[in-house]
């Protein structure tokens, strides 16, 4: 049975990846060198594909056949889940007009060409392609370019053209990132660079970090269910293990204030994880760390419990949750309610599905529009109002030393 415990340690991380950045580095390093001739050299060696600067791009002959041969009605739901998103990312954009004064004021610009990562080394994932395009869509970009190296799933370039992606490459990896951070003969620079990815990925974006825009540092999947007695345990299990399914180095935890709910949680989930399809890797979460049942006196402990979590997904299967979510303030998605669990906002909700993890949504934000999108402000006095400003500005610039500043304004005053 797992063990329940009344107060949340974090977790030991694996510590500063020193291997795996030397390592990222050196691939950086050469795609920056040698281009093209890296990349492919690094396609074989890490995803045995023959690449070339005739074949390393998805024609249009390979979408089309893709669109051809996919399911009719997974075609149906990528539809159904492109218009939830799409239009809860418009929803954002109506809120991003900007407005000016006459004096100060802002306006949002769109970057103008974002490359998108969507990971497939083990799996195919249409949902994350939806979850990184339409946002970007949605922004206004106008070149938005795809890498990925598992095209062989006919829905991840269905899913690429429902949304508008420009360009795809057959690609991926840290050299995928640093052929988007700084170009090839074959891959066009990026502005932006965004979606998950393993840690050597998350650790080339972390590098080129500076170069190039990227939407956050994502890790491997968590899940927080805050829940008190009127909770079911079987939700609560079910939820639980549903993110343990993506690997060993996730993690999942239950805070609750009810001693019934922990009790019968601790008690049946090795159960319900070895009728699981991927029980595997789930067994392989729960004897490790990765599982945690935190029990509380009260609310307001359960709540500072899991803002210091800070979790990628939290659930509040509890009395009054809509109430309850108004008080997190760390989180990177909530889902409000017993009949919300994750996967709706992984598959169909609307927002994106890219989280911060790690904590990291202490001050990290989901994947949107404001991803690719860039914040001017705008300034305009007139002759009158400078005048009247004038005094302030010299004042603060001769504080600092700056004459020339202070000169920049009395010279247009003289007249």
């Amino acid at each position: 049975m797992l063990q329940i415990k009344t107060s949340y340690e974090k977790r030991q991380t694996a510590g500063d990846y020193g291997e795996e950045n030397s390592a990222v580095a050196e691939i950086i390093k050469n795609v920056r060198a040698r281009g093209d001739a890296a990349l492919f050299e690094y396609a074989k060696k890490f995803d045995n594909a023959d690449l070339n600067k005739d074949n390393i791009r998805v024609t249009e002959s390979e979408i089309l056949r893709a669109c051809e041969t996919a399911d009719p009605e997974l075609l149906k739901t990528l539809l159904r889940v492109k218009t939830n998103v799409l239009g809860y990312h418009e929803r954002q954009m109506k809120e991003k007009e900007g407005g000016f004064d006459g004096e100060t004021g802002w306006k949002f610009v769109p970057v103008k060409r974002a490359g998108l990562y969507v990971p497939g080394g083990l799996a195919a994932y249409p949902s994350s392609v939806l979850m990184c395009a339409l946002p970007a869509a949605a922004a206004g970009v106008g070149d938005i370019t795809l890498v990925t190296p598992n095209v062989k799933n006919p829905l991840v370039l269905v899913a690429a053209k429902l949304c508008g992606v420009n360009k795809i490459y057959k690609i991926g990896g840290a050299h995928a990132i640093a052929a988007l951070a700084y170009g090839t003969e074959s891959v066009g620079r990026v502005d932006v660079i965004a979606g998950p990815g393993n840690i050597y990925v998350t650790l080339a974006k972390k590098a080129v970090f500076g170069d190039v825009g990227i939407d956050m540092l994502a890790g491997p999947s968590e899940i927080c269910v805050l829940a008190d007695d009127t909770a079911s345990s079987e939700y609560v299990i079910a939820d639980l293990l549903s993110q343990a399914e993506h690997g060993p180095l996730g993690e999942s935890v239950l805070v609750t204030t009810s001693r019934r709910l922990a009790e019968d949680v601790a008690s049946n989930i090795r159960v319900a994880a070895g009728t699981a399809a991927r029980r595997g890797i789930i067994e392989n979460a729960l004897d490790g760390d990765n599982f945690r049942i935190i029990l509380t006196e009260n609310t307001s402990q359960a709540l500072a419990v899991v803002n210091e979590i800070a979790p990628e997904h939290l659930e509040i299967c509890a009395e009054d949750a809509r109430e309850l979510s108004k008080r997190v303030y760390n989180a990177g998605v909530i889902f409000i309610g017993r009949y919300t669990p994750v996967a709706v906002g992984d598959y169909f909700a609307g927002p994106s599905h890219v989280l911060p993890t790690g904590g990291n949504s202490r001050f990290s934000s989901v994947l949107s529009v404001d991803t690719f999108l860039k914040r001017i402000s705008l300034v305009g006095y007139n002759k009158e109002r400078l005048a009247e400003a004038a005094p302030d500005i010299v004042n603060a610039a001769l504080a600092e030393g700056f004459d020339a500043h202070a000169q920049s304004v009395n010279v247009r005053l003289k007249e």
